[in-house]
């Protein structure tokens, strides 16, 4: 990681209090659908978390492969970049 690290880092750490307030909420027998916003509001923000890790992964790993000129190390970071996207669309 390279630009988005502290964005990734500072989001990451909002996420563990998000985290622990749902385990809270848990032990405390809270409503099943406020629970489950919360859940939906954490995965919104992994998503975000992941956005920043792609687009870092774009901007370096791929740009440099780009930028050496060696076609089988383009082609290696296009397929990472491939399996990278479909991962994140589940």
């Amino acid at each position: 990681m390279h630009e988005n690290r502290d964005a990734a880092l500072a989001r990451l750490k909002r996420l563990e209090g998000q985290v622990r307030g749902i385990s809270r909420m848990v032990e405390d027998d809270r409503y099943c659908i406020d629970i489950l916003t919360q859940i939906a509001a954490v995965r919104a923000a992994l998503k975000g978390v992941e956005r920043l890790v792609i687009e870092d992964h774009a901007a370096h790993c791929i740009e440099d492969a780009v930028s050496s000129g060696d076609e089988s190390e383009q082609r290696a970071k296009f397929l990472e970049l491939i399996h990278l996207l479909d991962r994140a669309r589940d």
